[in-house]
């Protein structure tokens, strides 16, 4: 009653709250991979992503490496957006190649330093190589393959294979650690404008690293890529797949000459990898290379669910089929039930060549 009786005292009366408010800002810190003495379009990708996280936000490039083409990447990084406040760079020979032991220790570093709230990077074989190292040694928890951003802390990403869509909600301290597939955030018109930016480009001091045994533990050996003069899997606006329908090696250079007529990357399923059909660099699916081109074309592709997690993005898909009860034909917006011994003669057939 004594209560009730002191609140009756003081209604209608307005309160003000002497206590502080204290509001978390939005830092970002992007892990980049370049090549050829510009950012990846990957990596770009990721920088788009980190622009939803919240206004306000202050966006920092981390790129790693050694000699001109660094330079180089980072005078790109410095102009390629509006978005970037700052571009670290990280000059050491240790950083020629992406090693994750290396790599984590100079994310933790510049983690220490710069004290970030998220750190994002493509969900590639660089950021999937990386994050998780450098996850485990700022004891974080990150959150992978994310395809959507509705908050600081909310995010959205695929499970069952992209059958179902997780809500997620990150509660745990920062930095909020993330790897995004580039395929949900395209890359917009200004993200490529270059000029009228003036961006601070500033070196990270490497010396402690030096001193890590942990660098110890891997070392680079070799590297092998595709061929150059073919589009990239991941960023190609068309890609032609094939699967264990093409039965050999020999016949899957059909899908290399179709390809090349369309000036298309190529592509292949699990099980045409596993066949030896062609090295795994070019698998698409949950295992492989996540891709949305404008058009994807599907040759003697079942449509297995760990196949269509890798693709089912794209904008028109194509497939071709004997078997009319193939599972890709449910996502296919065309389908030929048809020999691809006979449908892909006919096409290099009637195809111009590329100019």
């Amino acid at each position: 009653m004594r209560i009730r009786g002191l609140l009756g005292a003081f209604g209608g009366r307005a309160f003000i709250s002497r206590v502080p408010i204290f509001s978390r800002s939005i830092s970002t810190l992007v892990l980049a991979e370049h090549e050829g003495g510009a950012v990846k379009a990957s990596s770009l990708c990721a920088l788009e992503a980190a622009k939803l996280l919240g206004e306000g936000n202050s966006v920092s490039l981390l790129l790693s490496g050694s000699g001109p083409s660094l330079q180089e990447a980072a005078a790109h990084a410095a102009s390629c957006s509006r978005s970037i406040s700052r571009v670290l760079v990280a000059d050491w020979d240790k950083f020629s190649y992406p090693l994750a032991e290396a790599w984590a220790k100079l994310v933790q570093i510049v983690q220490q330093k710069g004290n970030y709230s998220h750190i994002v990077a493509a969900s590639g074989s660089f950021g999937k190589n990386i994050l998780p190292r450098a996850a485990a040694l700022l004891d974080v928890s990150p959150i992978t393959d994310v395809i959507g951003i509705r908050g600081s802390n909310l995010f959205v990403r695929p499970i069952y294979a992209g059958n179902a869509l997780s809500t997620v909600r990150y509660l745990g301290s920062d930095p909020c650690m993330l790897t995004i597939r580039s395929t949900s955030f395209p890359l917009e018109s200004d993200s490529a404008s270059h000029g009228s930016v003036d961006v601070a480009v500033d070196t990270v001091d490497v010396s402690t690293i030096s001193e890590d045994e942990s660098l110890k533990k891997s070392k680079y050996i070799s590297i092998s890529s595709q061929d150059k003069e073919r589009p990239d899997l991941g960023n190609s606006r068309v890609v032609v797949t094939g699967g264990r329908g093409l039965k050999s090696a020999e016949n899957f250079k059909l899908i290399e000459s179709l390809a090349e007529k369309l000036g298309a990357a190529v592509g292949a399923t699990r099980a045409a990898v596993d066949a030896g059909f062609v090295p795994n660099e070019l698998q698409v699916g949950q295992t492989g290379k996540i891709v949305a081109p404008e058009l994807y074309m599907a040759f003697g592709v079942s449509g297995a669910i760990q196949h269509v997690a890798g693709m089912r993005d794209s904008k028109v898909i194509v497939a071709v089929n004997k078997d009319s009860d193939a599972p890709i034909f449910q996502i296919a917006d065309y389908g030929i039930a048809d020999d691809l011994f006979k449908i892909i003669p006919e096409l290099l057939e009637k195809l111009p060549e590329k100019k």
